[in-house]
């Protein structure tokens, strides 16, 4: 496994936090895991359970998949043979998704909201079922990263821990980050929220580019034999 798989697992988890979809939710997770002003150790261990459990739920469901697909002496063999053709459909999909052509306005919610009004005066264990139940509440483009792209890449690298972690780590690393900035009370917090929306636009933009325009060279390759 190169460190090019490693970054990009960790790339697509910190993709998914700055999404649109996603990001709602994680400003409702900052501002529950920094609600201590100042109290840095329970800002710290919240945000470690946060990311534990998106960690816990996204090795589950990896390990669970691959799991099951690898299973099979023979679905193990059919992946590794046309693992490659089948990515570059994938990619284009999930290329169009990230551009919003398609896909947008569908999500998936599991009872976040009530989770987040029990646990507003809780202690730190909360904001683990917090970041689980975050985890799991698939939109569109959280769904299309997890699994069009980053199981896709933990089949073909047999790894049902380390990318669904390094993945998890992403996913909650934007929200740890903010929540420190909102916990010792840093002026430019609303700003930064702002500005980060214009940004995710951008990024996802190119994102999506690049996945469209690599999905066209797999399919090039590896479906129609051309090698350019």
């Amino acid at each position: 496994m190169t460190w090019i798989v490693l970054v990009s697992a960790f790339g697509l988890g910190i993709l998914t936090a700055i999404s649109p979809c996603p990001l709602a939710a994680n400003i409702v997770a900052t501002s529950f895991i920094g609600r201590k002003a100042g109290q840095m150790n329970h800002v710290l261990i919240s945000g470690f359970m946060y990311a534990l459990g998106r960690i816990i739920v996204y090795v589950g469901l990896g390990a669970a998949i691959t799991a099951g697909f690898l299973g099979s002496s023979d679905v193990s063999l059919f992946l590794q043979k046309y693992m490659n053709e089948a990515l570059g459909p994938l990619l284009i999909f999930l290329g169009l998704i990230l551009l919003e052509w398609i896909g947008t306005g569908v999500s998936l919610s599991l009872g976040t909201a009530r989770l987040q009004e029990k646990g507003a005066g809780a202690g730190v264990v909360w904001s683990l079922p917090m970041g689980a139940l975050f985890a799991l509440s698939f939109c569109p483009v959280s769904a299309g990263l997890f699994f069009g792209a980053l199981l896709p890449m933990t089949l073909k690298q047999q790894s049902s821990f380390t990318l669904p972690v390094l993945y998890g780590l992403g996913t909650a690393l934007p929200v740890v980050i903010f929540a420190f900035l909102l916990a010792f009370g840093s002026a430019y917090v609303g700003s930064i929220f702002n500005r980060l929306t214009d940004i995710e636009a951008w990024i996802r933009r190119i994102a999506g580019t690049a996945f469209i325009l690599t999905g066209i060279y797999y399919c090039v390759t590896h479906i129609y034999g051309l090698f350019l």
